[in-house]
């Protein structure tokens, strides 16, 4: 290690010292959170403790983040919020949800053990780096006649007390140098403990994603479905039925009337056409064969080709994904396209298309006006319901005036390492 390296870690560590100082009052200044809550409670009984217990709360929520986003920056790893969620969002309801989660009250077991384990970890690492400086400024006031002045027991009367202060005081900031990191990565630890859910309340929570996931994809399937068979009552159902009449009366028409038989016909042919042609756009939107075919890279390039508005394609995939998530990366992009030709106002719009770290990230974007917001029976909500099934997540960005940007991200891995890139515009 060079001597820069060392001035620069004691750099480092001082600084985190002095932070952790610094943190000293914000510990602290937690502890009349403790009787404004309680006190909260029986007046629950009398009305006026539902706002106050409701407010006391969420000032106290809102102080924890704090120290749950320091650990996590600390310990390099998000500590998630453990809180009950009631699905009725009522007054009572949020009351009945505090009283009866666990958390509320090991948080309030943490107020008052935090404000003693954040002084002593907050004081220590500065009282170890202050202590080792002094032993080098004590012999200094000892040569200008501060007699009664000691240094850890030492005084000018012990022998060998002007070369023993300085090796005192870097044994101090040796043990400074080594503590520091260590106590305040202790301090991060003791706050993750209380306030990072345990085990089993994270487990509770991951299955509650998985089973509102699948009542959503469930519930997806069946409007799916719903679909299916309102397209083929109403489309190529009903011209095949028309199809079929008209047939038969061309067979009844054909030795009697041949020229009004053959008009049947024509029209006959005509009705298959159009059978087929709504055939194929319902298979196609079931699972489009380009997809199949030419895999996301061509499919996407084909719905750009085909919308409205000039869309620029820029994808590099290193092989293809799973053919589940490939087909619903392609139906969220293409109904993010749809949502953007309808609603956007834009003159033009963007596809970004990524592999990294065992997640497919797409971005689309548009200069359209913005104010894009998922609404729970509009589009965008369908898309996020799309990508919960296969645990994905979508992210907007829509100010209003614009652009506006959407981001979506699926866990998947690629089929192959045959390298598959393009960027044009449509």
């Amino acid at each position: 290690m060079t001597d820069h390296d060392l001035v620069r870690g004691a750099g480092t560590r001082i600084k985190a010292a002095a932070f952790g100082l610094a943190r000293v009052p914000l510990c602290v200044i937690g502890l009349p959170l403790i009787p404004l809550q309680l006190y909260a409670y029986p007046l629950v009984l009398v009305t006026v403790g539902v706002p106050m217990l409701l407010l006391f709360t969420a000032i106290t929520r809102r102080y924890l983040l704090v120290h749950r986003r320091w650990a996590g920056n600390v310990l390099g790893a998000e500590i998630a919020l453990p809180y009950r969620v009631p699905a009725n969002r009522g007054p009572m309801t949020r009351v009945r949800a505090i009283a009866t989660d666990p958390q509320t009250w090991k948080e309030l077991g943490f107020l008052p053990l935090n404000a003693i384990v954040g002084v002593l970890c907050g004081v220590l690492p500065t009282a170890l780096w202050l202590g080792g400086l002094f032993g080098f400024v004590t012999p200094l006031l000892w040569m200008f006649g501060a007699d009664d002045v000691d240094y850890s027991g030492i005084t000018p009367d012990v022998p060998g007390s002007f070369l023993i202060a300085p090796l005192m005081g870097s044994l101090y900031l040796v043990i400074a140098w080594w503590a520091t990191p260590r106590v305040v990565r202790l301090h991060a630890r003791f706050v993750r403990f209380f306030l990072a859910p345990s085990q089993t309340e994270a487990l509770t929570h991951r299955v509650r994603e998985l089973a509102d996931s699948r009542a959503d994809t469930v519930d997806a399937q069946a409007a799916e479905l719903r679909r299916i068979e309102r397209d083929l009552h109403d489309g190529a159902q009903a011209r095949l039925v028309a199809l079929g009449m008209s047939l038969g009366m061309a067979e009844e028409l054909l030795v009697r009337d041949p020229d009004a038989a053959r008009g049947l016909l024509v029209e006959a042919r005509q009705s298959s056409s159009q059978a087929l042609s709504e055939l194929r756009d319902l298979v196609r939107g079931i699972h489009p064969p380009v997809l199949a075919d030419r895999g996301l890279d061509g499919a996407l390039r084909a719905l750009a080709l085909a919308h409205p508005l000039p869309v620029e394609v820029d994808l590099v995939l290193a092989g293809r994904p799973e053919a589940p998530v490939e087909s619903a990366a392609y139906f969220a992009v293409a109904e993010t396209l749809t949502n953007v030709a309808k609603h956007s106002g834009a003159t033009s719009a963007w596809v970004r298309v990524r592999h990294d770290d065992g997640r497919l990230a797409l971005m689309i974007g548009d200069n359209g006006r913005g104010g894009a917001e998922a609404t729970e029976n509009g589009g965008l909500r369908g898309i996020e319901r799309r990508l919960a099934a296969f645990d994905g997540t979508l992210g907007i960005a829509s100010p209003v005036g614009g652009p506006t940007i959407v981001t979506m991200e699926l866990p998947c891995e690629l089929s192959s390492v045959k390298t598959s890139s393009s960027s044009g515009t449509a």
